[in-house]
């Protein structure tokens, strides 16, 4: 006698995989960020060129599925980080070989992964920080907007999200990397929000572009587009019958 099979329906969204690419940006950005990166007379980190992609992933959720979704975003791309850093202790207190490679190479986990706990709390403080200012304004432009102003919604929280967001985190991170005046922390601060905004800025029209193929392509956004839109008809048809 066969029987019967059961699965949930997991729907036509993107959001899982939006999701996914966020995290794992997240994790990768907290181990690069723990290496300082000196190039000419700019201090950075080796994450530099990672975490915009993070706030672009931002952009999309808010855009395509609103507020809530992207703070379910924002919360699990924090647990899962927080779980690598319990990860990576765990890999580091595990006993090793005591011959001299294995000496050496638990030497370079301690010194590669040991001090990433630093930067994860500076990232998820900053990315917390950021990520709400940004989805905030994206949300709120949107509701005064509708579907226009894609273009002005992403620029206007790219700019305000990263400046949060780099200020807090190089002011915790600072220490970790080795950065210790004054100075090499405006260098730091001013080069990290310049640069993740302008590269999120370049990316605003191809960011735009995949919004709206997202919109035309989800079936349940065009059925609440089409529902809002009958809505709006009957309001006005009611409107203008009225007395």
């Amino acid at each position: 006698m066969s029987r019967t099979v059961v699965y949930a329906d997991r729907g036509n969204s993107h959001f899982d995989i939006l999701v996914a690419v966020q995290a794992v940006v997240v994790i990768l950005s907290g181990i690069g960020a723990a290496k300082g990166v000196l190039i000419g007379p700019v201090i950075t980190d080796a994450a530099f060129f990672l975490f915009p992609i993070a706030y672009i992933m931002g952009d999309i959720i808010t855009e395509m599925y609103g507020p809530a979704a992207a703070r379910r975003a924002i919360l699990t791309s924090f647990v899962l980080n927080v779980l690598a850093v319990l990860v990576y202790q765990v890999i580091i207190a595990l006993p090793g070989f005591t011959d001299d490679y294995g000496i050496e190479k638990q030497h370079g986990l301690e010194v590669a992964l040991g001090p990433v706990w630093i930067i994860v709390v500076a990232s998820l403080a900053g990315f917390l920080a950021g990520q709400t200012v940004n989805s905030l304004v994206v949300a709120r432009m949107k509701a005064r907007m509708g579907e226009k102003g894609l273009m002005a919604r992403l620029f206007s929280a790219s700019g305000l999200g990263e400046l949060v967001d780099t200020i807090i985190f190089c002011t915790i991170a600072a220490t970790a990397i080795g950065i210790t005046t004054l100075g090499d922390w405006a260098n730091y601060t001013a080069f990290g929000f310049l640069y993740k905004v302008l590269v999120q800025y370049a990316a605003v029209p191809a960011t735009a572009a995949v919004i709206r193929w997202m919109k035309r392509t989800d079936p349940s956004y065009q059925a609440r587009m089409r529902a809002a839109d009958s809505s709006i008809h009957a309001y006005i048809r009611t409107e203008g019958e009225a007395p």
